[in-house]
């Protein structure tokens, strides 16, 4: 197997807690939306970050429509009486923060299309799956409540979080193939549209059994004698021999 030098440390698209400055602007066109109150955008950064978090945490294991206003409160280290001075009502907590992990994730990912689409096509998937699976690490409770949203079937979360979420990252794999092609990396002929989805799939499976424990399970994808780095690798060289025009 011709392997391909994979750097799992830079964070290739990803949302942490040193650039939530970022996010304010996210939160200033919510507040012009009507979707939270000016009061919460005034808090600073570690008390919105406190209170998301707790949303996120809540809707994460109780389902959004389960979410105990009483338990966000709690998890957030706030009173009840804040968070309605936050948010209009309970439904606004919710409508607020699905908007907010929509937009900063899809933001997020398509700040680094460009730059992921000028790699090679190996170098630009394994930097792809390799900074999403550390982004994800780092946001937990983001994670968990779209997996929630994603693998529960609720319809309206699939509307309003998985779908536009779901629609960039295939755009992003399409984006890399497209490019790939242009600089004579792919094979004349290959249906680069049906290719990239069957591409994504693969990379989504991959990256969410690592984030996911019982997804793993069933998916097998890792285990202590199978590394994240070695599918990575195999999966890199499998699409590289199925549609690349040349050994590397």
């Amino acid at each position: 197997m011709n392997q391909v030098a994979v750097k799992y440390e830079p964070k290739v698209h990803g949302v942490t807690n040193s650039d939530w400055a970022h996010i304010h602007t996210h939160i200033l066109k919510l507040e012009q939306e009507g979707l939270v109150t000016r009061t919460f955008r005034r808090l600073n950064p570690e008390r919105q970050q406190a209170v998301i978090a707790a949303i996120l945490d809540e809707a994460g294991e109780r389902g959004p429509t389960s979410i105990n206003i009483k338990r966000v409160a709690e998890r957030a280290g706030v009173s009840i009486g804040s968070l309605y001075q936050y948010f209009r009502n309970r439904e606004g907590l919710m409508t607020f923060t699905v908007e907010l992990c929509v937009r900063m994730v899809t933001d997020a990912f398509n700040e680094y299309r460009s730059a992921l689409a000028a790699m090679s096509l190996r170098a630009g998937l394994a930097a792809y799956l390799a900074g999403g699976l550390e982004w994800g690490q780092t946001q937990a409770g983001l994670v968990q409540f779209f997996a929630r949203a994603a693998y529960h079937g609720d319809s309206q979360l699939s509307e309003q979080v998985v779908r536009p979420i779901a629609n960039v990252l295939r755009e992003i794999v399409h984006d890399m193939l497209t490019e790939a092609a242009a600089r004579g990396e792919i094979r004349a002929g290959i249906d680069l549209e049906a290719t990239g989805r069957v591409i994504n799939a693969l990379m989504i499976a991959i990256g969410d059994a690592q984030l996911l424990p019982h997804l793993n399970t069933y998916l097998q994808v890792t285990d202590k004698k199978m590394p994240p780095k070695r599918v990575l690798e195999a999966l890199l060289e499998l699409v590289w021999r199925g549609i690349g025009t040349e050994p590397q």
